[in-house]
């Protein structure tokens, strides 16, 4: 198994494939890694040599921000909204959609899962 940027990329995958692993490396950056160094699309990790594997995790270093510093760029614009207080930050700090989705029903995913409010039950006449 290759180690590049800190994560382990499977060996059985191509190449382009492969790279998506890496947080930060998407299908147009890693379709872009793979032209500039002359990999073809076809071949796979367990094909690669030392010398390969070295130019793709100098490449990574030298021109894109990966893993660990884009997590820490990300987690600071967060956390610079939230300290500003602007209406983005206060929806981060509350655990809420950000950009605009409705929340009277969906928004499951940041709201967590739904708790019953006691004494709240249908009268019938």
């Amino acid at each position: 198994m290759a180690r590049i940027a800190g994560v382990n990329i499977p060996d059985n995958k191509r190449v382009q494939i492969s790279l998506r692993y890496i947080y930060g490396i998407g299908p147009k950056n890693a379709a872009e890694i793979c032209e500039k160094l002359g990999i073809p699309e076809e071949r796979r990790v367990n094909q690669l040599s030392d010398e390969e594997i070295l130019k793709i995790r100098e490449m990574l270093d030298r021109d894109y921000r990966v893993e660990g510093d884009l997590r820490r760029e990300v987690a600071m614009n967060i956390k610079r909204l939230m300290d500003m207080a602007c209406y983005r930050g206060l929806r981060h700090r509350r655990g809420l959609p950000v950009r605009g989705q409705r929340t009277h029903t969906n928004a499951r995913t940041r709201k967590g899962k739904a708790v019953a409010i006691a004494g709240k039950k249908k009268v019938t006449k």
